[in-house]
């Protein structure tokens, strides 16, 4: 009962690791941000005992919410790296920087709503949420006090980006997004302040006209504008992997996946079926489609290198592997499609997301056929030699692609007549072995999740088993 209650449970995934020194340098950030929020208290000629209160406090506020911020992203995202986490307080410190050099000259919402773009974009709508919240606390006080309304509107309209930021997955959505939000922010003030410089809702003076309200969004259009258009910059400086990003290196046309088509034509037509199968299992849990679907692009890139030692791009003709006759051997050249997809990944600059479906869709399972091959020719050797080296898949994606990487073969040589059941029965057994073998140990999926994969795949190999009927011809004609 204790073994089946702990596979019932979701697994706890564990953050990565950061380093020393990278968390050296995040809390300096933290400490600079926090100096920067309590300037005022600084800027006294005499601190009275109220006043180092206030000071401490503030300090103290702010340092919490530095560490609330981290951890809100770190619990969102576990894989989240030091140079992103970086990015985040970079973004917030710029941002309390601002509000002191330019007191009252920028608006809030140029202030606030452009960082949340990138956060979301980059790491998720929690975490942009939680950063729109602390970097609205602390505001300074101006000899003109922000108006209630306008800051108002500001945290809604960070609130909105933060939301659908996340899910936009194109650069002309994006595009939308940075005209929209500035419009409904032009005529937010434009109703709920007006030009009569009242405010509807507080009935307040307010130092705003016609002009100034248009000049504010107006920038705010600008700076989005800008953000957009430097976006590949931040993906590529912090390793941000957002969906308009995930879509391009999904492009057909890029040249690893063209190689792959012409050099590796059957490793790309099982790449393509083992893609139908992930994206529909990642769906049906709720998953990162656009992730699995791009990463079982690149999966097997590391078979360019050697595409004929591969049985789905030979003609029928000659195996290498029966001239070697050295299963030993044989199982180096199958790690190898591993090692070398991971150079291609390099030389072509992936997103580490990407990559890490390279090893982690083999993980450590034992190369079967080679190993059989082995026994059969009583030599001695160690169990290692026909292993993977892993690592086993560390997120539900990486481990629904070794899952569909399994199936595919299975289904793919089932007779077109077998019934539902014995394409379900199969599919088990293969995920069964998979966990038994502790393939899933770090992946993050649930008991329920994985009976939703195994009707994702069931789904996927009865649309594709479909029969075709046999036209009539004639001497001088077809049917088509």
């Amino acid at each position: 009962m204790f073994y089946f209650w702990k596979r019932s449970q979701v697994p706890i995934k564990v953050p990565i690791r950061i380093s020393k020194i990278d968390n050296l340098i995040i809390f300096l950030i933290c400490i600079l941000i926090s100096l920067v929020s309590s300037y005022k208290f600084q800027l006294l000629s005499s601190l009275q005992k109220s006043d180092n209160i206030n000071l401490l406090l503030t300090f103290t506020e702010v340092l919490i919410s530095c560490w609330i911020l981290i951890l809100v992203s770190k619990r969102e995202n576990p894989i989240i790296t030091s140079r992103q986490i970086i990015l985040i307080i970079l973004l917030l410190l710029a941002v309390q920087a601002i509000k002191v050099t330019f007191p009252s000259t920028i608006s809030p919402l140029s202030i606030i709503v452009p960082p949340a773009l990138i956060i979301s974009q980059g790491m998720g709508t929690i975490t942009a949420l939680t950063w729109v919240s602390i970097a609205s606390l602390n505001w300074p006080e101006y000899a003109i006090p922000i108006n209630n309304t306008l800051f108002f509107i500001s945290l809604v309209c960070a609130s909105v980006v933060s939301v659908l930021g996340g899910r936009i997955r194109s650069r002309a959505q994006l595009l939308q997004l940075s005209i929209i939000v500035p419009l409904g922010a032009l005529f937010s003030q434009w109703i709920l302040i007006g030009g009569n410089q009242v405010s509807i809702l507080w009935n307040q003076e307010l130092d705003i006209s016609n002009n100034k309200i248009f000049s504010e969004c107006l920038l705010l259009a600008i700076i989005m504008l800008l953000t957009i258009l430097f976006m590949p910059i931040f993906e590529s400086i912090f390793g941000l992997l957002t969906k308009a990003r995930l879509l391009e290196l999904a492009d057909k046309e890029k040249p690893l996946i063209r190689r792959l088509s012409i050099e590796a034509p059957g490793t790309y037509e099982h790449t393509l079926l083992i893609s139908c199968l992930a994206e529909e299992a990642t769906r049906m849990i709720g998953g990162d489609i656009d992730l699995v679907k791009t990463g079982a692009l690149y999966h097997d890139i590391g078979k360019l290198h050697a595409p004929n030692w591969f049985i789905e791009n030979q003609d029928g003709s000659k195996n290498p592997h029966d001239e070697i006759d050295d299963p030993i051997k044989s199982a180096y050249v199958l790690q190898a499609h591993v090692d070398e997809g991971l150079k291609y990944a390099r030389k072509n600059r992936l997103p580490k997301p990407i990559a890490d479906f390279i090893p982690e869709h083999q993980g450590s399972l034992k190369m079967g056929y080679f190993l059989y091959k082995a026994k059969e020719k009583d030599l001695n050797f160690d169990d290692s030699d026909f292993r993977y080296k892993g690592p086993i898949p560390q997120s539900k994606e990486t481990a629904i692609l070794m899952l569909a990487d399994g199936c595919e073969a299975a289904l793919r040589a089932m007779n077109i007549n077998a019934s539902d059941s014995k394409a379900l029965e199969i599919i088990s057994k293969i995920i069964f072995s998979r966990q038994k073998d502790g393939q899933l140990d770090d992946s993050d999926l649930s008991i329920g999740e994985i009976f939703l994969i195994k009707r994702a795949f069931l789904n996927v190999w009865k649309r594709i088993r479909h029969r075709r009927i046999q036209y009539p011809t004639s001497k001088n004609n077809t049917f088509s």
